[in-house]
């Protein structure tokens, strides 16, 4: 039985990720600023509890609008002296789109570690859908992406690559690209997740440099600013609308299609539940 430090186990892939090593018989352990095994990255004096017996570590950084690079390589020198034998670091296939921006950092800070690493590069996740950027705000969603298609990753994929990796010590020193099994347009999406949801979904596109300024007002640091537009606009141009096989390729099964995780997580989402209760007779 593996033991496996999830940090940022409280997020969408952390906890999935507990969950799959769960059932393969390992035992993931949270780790986070609000988990009960506390970890701060800006702290280290909670580094060296949180690594404890650890024989592998899931590595989620602190964000991605400031380097932070230096302390992932502080974090990895610790983890190598305790044991740690594998890390995994959660990375994202946009790092392409902004050379020497904080997740191309960590990536070399990982790399350049006395651990024997591997990057997962996911596409955006579907559940952004349900869980973040993409949400629909009354039954809109809203983004600088034109008529362009992406790849949605579920994260439920996500997770299941990462705990097969971190439980049998396997494709060390790859970057391994995952994505779903097709591309679609957010206005597809949107159709996906009405049809799941049985609410009106529609998707309105928007200028970028609007999407910068309404970000910018709402107080969102500069450098995931930065971060977040050279992503979207990795989509806008159609430059991040390829296939990405890392899903079959680990865990010997095709990804997950974008319709079938609608139906399995949509109705049970935020948006689905508020849609449905302003819809029943007051």
């Amino acid at each position: 039985m593996a033991q496996i430090l999830v940090l940022g186990g409280n997020g969408k892939v952390g906890r999935r990720l507990i969950g799959a090593l769960r059932e393969d018989g390992h035992q993931g352990v949270a780790a986070s600023r609000s988990s009960a095994l506390r970890f701060d990255w800006r702290d280290p004096s909670t580094w060296k509890a949180a690594i404890g017996s650890a024989d592998g570590v899931f590595v989620v950084g602190p964000g991605s609008a400031h380097d932070w690079s230096g302390l992932l390589s502080a974090f990895l020198h610790r983890a190598g002296e305790a044991g740690v034998r594998h890390a995994v670091l959660l990375s994202a296939r946009g790092v392409e789109f902004l050379p020497g921006g904080a997740v191309d950092l960590a990536e070399r800070a990982l790399t350049a570690s006395p651990v024997p690493w591997t990057v997962l590069r996911p596409s955006h996740f579907a559940q952004n859908f349900t869980e973040a950027m993409f949400a629909p705000v009354d039954g809109v969603i809203t983004a600088p992406v034109g008529d362009a298609a992406e790849p949605f990753v579920d994260v439920q994929d996500v997770a299941e690559v990462a705990a097969r990796i971190l439980a049998r010590g396997t494709h060390v020193s790859e970057r391994i690209a995952l994505s779903g099994p097709a591309a679609l347009t957010f206005r597809q999406a949107a159709g996906v997740l009405a049809a799941a949801s049985g609410t009106a979904v529609r998707f309105r596109s928007e200028d970028p440099s609007a999407h910068a300024a309404r970000l910018t007002e709402a107080g969102t640091p500069p450098g995931y600013v930065e971060w977040r537009m050279a992503m979207l606009e990795g989509i806008r141009t159609g430059a991040d609308a390829y296939l990405s096989q890392g899903v079959e390729e680990v865990l010997g099964r095709p990804a997950t299609a974008f319709a079938d995780w609608a139906a399995r997580e949509v109705p049970h989402s935020a948006f689905a539940t508020a849609a449905a209760a302003q819809d029943r007779p007051h």
